[in-house]
């Protein structure tokens, strides 16, 4: 699956290690995996990352940091929620380009979970007796995950948010863990691109394709999933034209209805992007082709409806008419003209017997 939640009630410490190592993050008191994400009608590929610690060593912006922050008193300690950070929290969100969770009780626990499975740590940064960053990272037995910062943007020139994940990053090596996750950055949405600069000679991403940790100075566009799955389907889409057969290229609005944990053993339908084969989506859910770059091949899918919601988005972009669920492969290939040759003889066919004009 390309989106998936789990719902854990214990988690021990080699257990989260094995899920960080799988390209898993903390959700509230769940931990979740995606590839994609959705900003303002945008889709994107998610790329996990990771730093080595002990190849991580000071560099030039740790240093400036540093030396920046040096008035600053920082503490690293075992977390606990307190109305000061609420406060704090209360009023960095103001800032935010989204609507993040309404407290950051919410954010770490959840209203229904008073009891935390991770152990969680913090990194707070004072200027004199005043609290004006705090950061939030969970340790497991040889790495550990930052999950979220909160600071003052009253002192946006000190680098707060960096600042914090360097002192989180420097705890855990000193604790001899091997790997910090920070999560994913965003390739064509720079308010992520900060965590590339952290700990550079160190960073590793996790590449979908194979499943394998590599350096970043690998990363190149065929490590993009979501550009690479809509070039291919272009292709298809063009041999189609050729053909004088129509289609469509829609962006699939419930990619990660997997992410809820109400659904998470339905096994949706979890691509972001689809080509029917067909300029009429509405019913025919038996001709969507996709391509996963995780076996470089496209698949023809037979899908079934679901769910209907009960506000579809008006994009004509997007596929919304119902949470879909794949119900069986009828074709894969690799090539895509063999792929147009298939659909053809089949159109062809569904004609001879009268079942379409």
């Amino acid at each position: 699956m390309l989106a998936q939640v789990r719902c854990p009630v214990r988690l021990a410490p080699h257990e989260l290690d094995a899920y960080l190592e799988r390209g898993w993050f903390r959700m509230r008191q769940n931990i979740f995996t995606t590839n994609f994400v959705h900003f303002k009608n945008e889709f994107y590929s998610a790329i996990w990352l990771r730093v080595k610690l002990h190849e991580f060593s000071q560099d030039k912006t740790r240093d400036k940091l540093f030396k920046r922050n040096a008035g600053f008193r920082t503490e690293i300690r075992p977390a606990i929620i307190t109305p000061e950070k609420e406060e704090l929290y209360s009023q960095y969100k103001k800032h935010l380009p989204f609507e993040p969770m309404g407290t950051l009780g919410q954010l770490l626990l959840a209203d229904f979970s008073p009891v935390n499975i991770y152990n969680t740590y913090e990194a707070a940064v004072y200027d004199g007796n005043k609290l004006i960053a705090i950061g939030f990272f969970d340790v497991g037995a040889d790495s550990s995950a930052g999950i979220a910062a909160v600071y003052d943007h009253d002192y946006g020139k000190y680098s707060l948010g960096k600042f914090l994940i360097y002192l989180k990053m420097e705890y855990c090596k000193g604790l001899s863990m091997q790997y910090f996750y920070p999560g994913y950055f965003v390739p064509g949405y720079a308010a992520f691109d900060y965590k590339l600069s952290i700990g550079k000679s160190a960073i590793q991403f996790l590449q979908l394709k194979s499943q394998q940790w590599m350096p970043l100075e690998k990363f190149f566009p065929d490590d993009i999933p979501y550009e690479v799955m809509l070039l291919r389907l272009k292709e298809v889409q063009k041999l189609l034209a050729q053909s004088k057969l129509e289609s469509k290229i829609l962006k699939y609005e419930f990619f990660d209805a997997n992410l809820f944990p109400e659904l998470m053993n339905a096994q949706l339908f979890d691509f972001p992007i689809m080509l029917f084969c067909s300029d009429h989506v509405d019913d025919d859910l038996n001709h969507v082709i996709v391509f996963d770059v995780r076996d470089d091949q496209y698949h023809l899918l037979q899908c079934v409806p679901v769910y209907a919601p009960n506000a579809p988005n008006a994009d004509p972009d997007f596929y919304s008419e119902y949470i879909i669920k794949e119900e069986q492969a009828v074709l894969s290939t690799t090539a895509s003209a063999e792929m147009v040759d298939w659909i053809i003889t089949f159109l062809n066919a569904k004609k001879n017997l009268g079942i379409i004009t």
